[in-house]
């Protein structure tokens, strides 16, 4: 017996059941699962779309809903710990012995440091508490502290007297996390009053390297900080969806899967 083709409401809504299920939801997947062109999927997500019901990203959709507010730093060390871990290592193998390096806040950027303990003649430049207690008394490693405003709930110095200190350094390579990564809406943070210092920190070097496990790309959060044009490395892990990789590539990304 034949089977009878969806109409197009039914099969936008067996889509945004697809969604709830899996997280994310690929042309090339509507595609097979409907029986229907590429033209008619990419119809669907954009009239999905259109209604607030989910958010495009590149070859297919996810669920509509921002990324979460981070919770503190302590309580999100355990957060993707693994991946984090890998993130760390490959980043900081790009570090070279004498270089100066800004590391800033979170979890990720964290995992970087404690990867740089073999380096020689480094000079770190930090807004990040737990940084400068990981790195002092270290021999040959000179630790550059910025003062300012301390975030109580990320252990990192923020304001006005941080961007002020920001604006008389300069490192080769700048590392920084974000809570949340995505084609259209760049690099963006859940906390308003810190966007300017973020700002600020991507002045500073003249690599910015951007760390990031594979759950916080294709997200929005609530503060703009810079747009995609802005990185020149994003190092994230294998698990990163391959289609949001590629177009970060196309942009001229250097892209490292760790």
């Amino acid at each position: 017996m034949d089977v009878i083709p969806l109409s197009n409401f039914e099969r936008q809504q067996a889509i945004l059941t697809l969604l709830k299920r899996q997280q994310r939801v690929k042309i090339a997947q509507i595609c097979e699962e409907f029986g229907v062109s590429e033209a008619t999927a990419r119809r669907d997500l954009e009239a999905l779309a259109s209604q607030g019901l989910i958010q495009r990203i590149h070859g297919g959709a996810i669920p509509l809903h921002p990324a979460a507010p981070e919770p503190p730093l302590l309580e999100r060390s355990q957060e993707q710990a693994e991946e984090k871990a890998r993130i760390g290592r490959l980043a900081a193998s790009l570090v070279q012995d004498g270089e100066t390096v800004f590391l800033g806040s979170g979890t990720t950027v964290l995992e970087v440091a404690r990867h740089l303990g073999d380096r020689k003649g480094l000079t770190i430049i930090t807004n990040s508490l737990p940084v400068i207690n990981l790195f002092a008394g270290k021999e040959n490693i000179q630790v550059v502290c910025l003062g300012g405003i301390l975030r109580d709930s990320e252990l990192s110095f923020i304001g006005h007297i941080t961007e002020n200190a920001l604006s008389e350094v300069r490192a080769d390579k700048v590392f920084v996390g974000v809570r949340a990564v995505d084609l259209e809406h760049g690099l963006t943070n859940d906390y308003l009053p810190e966007t300017m210092t973020d700002r600020a920190i991507l002045k500073a070097g003249r690599e910015i390297i951007v760390v990031a496990d594979h759950m916080k790309c294709c997200r929005v959060s609530t503060a703009f900080l810079a747009p995609l044009t802005a990185v020149h490395t994003f190092i994230t892990t294998l698990e990163a969806d391959q289609s949001f990789i590629s177009a970060l590539q196309e942009l001229g990304i250097r892209v490292l899967l760790a």
